[in-house]
């Protein structure tokens, strides 16, 4: 193992790659007995596994500095070659599919791994490369725009990330400078994000198309692995959202009115909860970081080992630099079994959610790679892998005191305000989607539109303060995901949701509810969602009651320290 910056880069050998799922095709339709079949199997992973470390590492530095020539063409080059991997990629699912063999790879592994490949195939096909390169092209592009953007506030050069921080701040008058700069900063650009949606929505629902779907909605689900339920199960969900959430968010944002004794709340108040200021993180970068891993080697023995890897290679980029793409992530390099974290601090508390919250994402990771054999089911859908990391985040509080001293009652209470405050704006950016797909040839401007109607549904008491371009509804455009991940945001709800009901079970026996988390961890992606919440020992969030008993601890927790 070596440091992530040794990590050597090179284009992969595509004849060779493009070979061996040839020759790996013929093998399963040829196989004499499983025995053969599995070694091909196998020997096609370990070229894949080849394949993915070179993308991640070229994706990583890529985003670590977007205006790098060199990584910039380099992703480009892969999201070419991987578009036209689809025809022989889907020749050897087929063939894996039907294979005589199947009833042996499902006794062995389980039969999640074939929903996944039965899946993958109805969601590509040779017809929608094309669709798939250009796709990619403007998601790249999105990217670099994006970091790209730029504004002086204060005499200081900042981004968006450096803007929410002084968003924070006790004054009124730099928050709303600082909101009005950065709200201006996306106006500056909306006509550039605006044409990008555009001609995304319109790939993708070409796509769905080709691929015989009536929409894109129901091409993202198959992609998205939801197997266990619909579109209208998840409409339920929403509905529980605004019928439950909201009103008690509502609640929270009048009190928090109160505490900071003002005639309206606007939305750049909203991110300041005590008046005396927020709890922010004591220490620098470096700090931070030693301070996390003596809390994971406290925490216990696996996030120990865990940690102290991730630190003795240096699997991390955490500071916000010109250049670098916006947004935190956790991803892996496969041949390494090494996780990766990925975020841009500020200065605020939001920094140590990072070591905790994408600490979450590669702790599993990290296990997931030693135990588990088959890649494709190390890791989970979205909505299982959200509990993974906010769960996390729960159980570090007992070691906020380290990051913020005499204030760590206040990160707590801000942290539980904060989960379950943003999740009616989850639910607007599902819905948000949802209708935008239905309708796929609407205007920016009818876009903006559903964004506001959809909000003020939602969040009833957010207020603009009458800038133009959010009263418009130009807020959804600072959600990347919207760009980048189609319909992945609700999963965020649904998993905080379940790490609610975590979080509650650890105030009374947190042994039992780490080793309920611990086995949801190490099982991985091996099964279905449903399968998954009964392995961690948790309720359904679709079902009616749910969301109601998994917030009440937390509820009644803000409402008796706030």
């Amino acid at each position: 193992m070596i440091d992530f910056a040794s990590m050597p880069y090179a284009r992969p050998d595509m004849d060779r790659v493009r070979t061996l799922y040839l020759e790996t095709t013929k093998a399963l339709q040829t196989a004499k007995d499983y025995a053969d079949a599995r070694a091909a199997f196998f020997r096609l992973q370990e070229e894949e596994s080849h394949l993915m470390t070179a993308m991640s590492i070229c994706e990583v530095r890529n985003t670590i500095d977007t205006t790098d020539a060199f990584y910039s063409d380099e992703v480009q080059w892969f999201i070419e070659q991987s578009a036209a991997l689809i025809p022989l990629r889907k020749a050897y699912q087929e063939a894996l599919a039907i294979s005589p063999f199947r009833p042996e790879f499902e006794q062995e592994f389980g039969s999640q791994l074939f929903r996944l490949i039965d899946a993958d195939l109805k969601a590509n096909d040779a017809s929608i490369i094309e669709e798939t390169i250009r796709e990619g092209e403007i998601s790249q592009q999105y990217q670099k725009d994006s970091a790209a953007a730029v504004t002086t506030f204060r005499g200081e050069k900042c981004n968006f990330y450096g803007l929410l921080r002084h968003m924070e701040s006790k004054d009124r008058e730099e928050r709303k400078e600082a909101f009005i700069a950065w709200a201006n900063l996306y106006a500056s650009i909306s006509p550039k994000l605006e044409d990008q949606y555009d001609n995304l929505v319109k790939l993708r629902t070409e796509k769905a198309r080709k691929l015989g779907f009536d929409s894109y909605t129901d091409l993202a689900y198959i992609s998205r692995n939801r197997f266990d339920y619909t579109q209208e199960d998840v409409a339920v969900f929403r509905r529980q959202i605004r019928d439950i959430i909201t009103p008690a968010v509502a609640e929270i944002r009048a009190r928090q009115q109160e505490k900071l004794g003002l005639s309206s709340l606007c939305y750049y108040d909203e991110a300041l909860l005590f008046p005396e200021g927020n709890a922010d993180p004591i220490g620098t970068t470096e700090e931070l970081v030693r301070k996390a891993q003596d809390m994971y080697r406290e925490m216990s023995p696996e996030t120990g080992e865990f940690f102290d890897f991730m630190v003795r290679y240096h699997l991390f980029d955490l500071e916000s630099r010109p250049g670098k793409r916006m947004g935190g992530y956790m991803t892996a390099f496969p041949d390494y079994k090494a996780p990766f974290i990925f975020s841009n601090f500020n200065g605020t508390s939001a920094d140590v959610d990072v070591l905790t919250h994408e600490a979450g994402h590669a702790f599993q990771g990290y296990l997931a790679m030693r135990s588990i054999p088959i890649e494709l089911l190390s890791g989970s859908t979205s909505e299982i892998n959200e509990i993974h990391s906010m769960t996390m985040e729960h159980f570090a509080y007992p070691w906020m005191d380290r990051f913020f001293g005499e204030n760590s009652w206040k990160y707590r209470t801000a942290h539980l305000i904060g989960a379950i405050s943003v999740i009616p704006y989850m639910a607007c950016v599902d819905e948000f989607q949802h209708r935008i797909y239905e309708n796929p040839d609407l205007s920016a401007s009818d876009r903006r539109h559903v964004w506001r109607e959809i909000e003020k549904t939602y969040m009833p008491w957010r207020s603009y303060d009458g800038h133009p371009f959010l009263e418009d509804g130009g807020f959804w455009m600072q959600k990347q995901h919207i760009f980048l991940y189609p319909f992945y945001y609700i999963d965020y709800a649904l998993a905080q949701v379940c790490a609610f009901q975590y979080y509650s079970r650890m105030t009374e026996d947190r042994a039992a509810a780490w080793q309920d988390y611990l086995r949801l961890c190490r099982a991985g992606g091996t099964m279905g969602y449903f399968d998954l919440l009964k392995t961690g020992n948790l309720m359904n969030p679709f079902h009616e009651g749910t969301v109601e008993k998994s917030i009440a601890a937390v509820l009644t927790e803000i409402r008796d320290n706030y």
